[in-house]
């Protein structure tokens, strides 16, 4: 087995609370200076950025996953990875279908800006990235599933914007490939308080919004090789294969 350090909730500049720093070759950038193996691009909503970085960060031989951080309806976020481009491109067709028609307004929220390679503006996201899909937390679940994808829960230690917060509980039917804990707990701690996550799987990363936090909160995976179906079994605890939470 290999470790691989992963850092898996990271915002682009198409973030509208991304810094404009984190363009996609400059989060290639601080992955390497921090040595970062394992890339998670999720910005709100959109997986528009993804494919891009996981062209850039292959060339560096960094592997990326590429998905989003969803806002269910409840206003929890959670994380979802897709594995390859033609079922990220079918979310993402899902996420525009289910957002909300507000448009944003980049003097009070930021800009939501796609780029090229080169780094030039291609689009700008009309829509509110930020806001809340109309789709419940398990009808994303159940659709990042039909799509062979990772559903895990974001940050469900922070009093907002987190399962817990938002309902206060983790529904016992609802299926996901694990949870994330933020900087300020750890899954010791979430445990106490939920003794039925006990057997669940957690993992921290930095939800950077600036490349100066890129890599601050990393998760170790033990693979055979990179890939995503390794992290899959990682995530599973099977095989061998696990994650540890590097503080």
């Amino acid at each position: 087995m290999q470790q691989y350090r992963a850092d898996l909730h990271i915002h682009t500049l198409l973030s509208p609370c991304g810094d404009l720093e984190m363009s996609p070759a400059n989060i290639v950038h601080y992955a390497i200076k921090n040595n970062i193996q394992i890339l998670g691009i999720t910005d709100h909503n959109s997986t528009r950025h993804g494919p891009l970085i996981k062209k850039l960060a292959e060339e560096k031989g960094i592997f990326t996953l590429c998905g989003a951080e969803v806002t269910t309806k409840e206003e929890a976020h959670c994380l979802a990875f897709f594995e390859n481009n033609d079922v990220l491109n079918e979310f993402q067709q899902y996420l525009e279908a289910h957002l909300p028609n507000i448009p944003n307004d980049p003097k009070y929220f930021g800009y939501q800006v796609v780029i090229d390679e080169q780094e030039m503006i291609v689009e700008e996201i009309e829509k509110l990235l930020i806001s809340a899909l109309n789709q419940s937390l398990e009808q994303i679940q159940r659709k990042v599933h039909d799509l062979n994808g990772l559903f895990i829960p974001a940050h469900i230690d922070r009093p907002k914007y987190s399962i817990i917060s938002q309902l206060g509980f983790v529904p016992p039917d609802l299926k996901t490939d694990a949870f994330e804990v933020s900087r300020h707990a750890t899954p010791q701690e979430i445990i106490r308080k939920f003794p039925y996550l006990k057997d669940c799987t957690f993992i921290s990363s930095s939800d950077a919004h600036m490349p100066e936090q890129l890599g601050t909160q990393i998760t170790v995976f033990e693979l055979e090789e990179l890939s995503f179906s390794e992290i899959r079994m990682a995530l599973r605890r099977e095989n061998g294969r696990k994650t540890e939470i590097i503080r």
